[in-house]
């Protein structure tokens, strides 16, 4: 979880709006996890979602103005370690005039070949950093970041509503069956 992007999201709805998140098993519990325990009717079903890293959002706000909020809240990132690479980001051989001559160590532990020459760090030999579609090692998520590249998004998705009178699932290829029999 980004927690600045998402305190930023908070801060937006703060007036209309309450999130929850915390322990998944707590708030099941507090929602009830059967028809038999439930709070107010068909609430239970909500349970059977929160599950990772999910949370409850409760507001006074018409469903389409949340949906709409929550398509546009958007923020792009630096990808951490582990992240799947969504470009290839190559360093040609050459100077590196964006690093002053103390971050040459550094960025040699990262594993880029590089030699100081003149106080002006250069590379010897063309550097993969990392490859699109594999995952991140903890090398390559920190030279992204000095290079200031960000491959991230966070976002927050909307997985499914309640309301006295209804109980909506919008998330698509979710898991209804468990929902369906209680």
């Amino acid at each position: 979880m980004r927690n600045l992007k998402f305190k930023e999201l908070r801060e937006q709805l703060k007036s209309s709006s309450r999130f929850f998140l915390g322990s998944n098993k707590v708030m099941q519990v507090s929602l009830g996890r059967s028809v038999a325990d439930e709070n107010k009717p068909g609430i239970h079903k909500l349970s059977k979602f929160l599950r990772g890293g999910t949370g409850l959002l409760f507001t006074n706000l018409e469903k389409e103005e949340v949906q709409r909020l929550f398509e546009e809240f958007e923020e792009h990132d630096f990808a951490r370690t582990g992240s799947i690479a969504t470009e290839k980001v190559e360093l040609k051989e050459g100077t590196l005039e964006q690093f002053s001559h103390e971050m040459e160590p550094f960025l040699r532990k990262q594993g880029l070949p590089v030699r100081l020459n003149k106080g002006i760090i250069e590379l010897v030999s063309d550097f993969v950093v990392c490859e699109e579609g594999q995952a991140l090692s903890p090398e390559s998520a920190r030279t992204l970041r000095l290079l200031g590249i960000k491959m991230a998004t966070f976002r927050v998705h909307l997985v499914c509503g309640w309301s006295p009178d209804n109980f909506e699932v919008y998330g698509e290829g979710l898991d209804l069956s468990d929902v369906e029999s209680s």
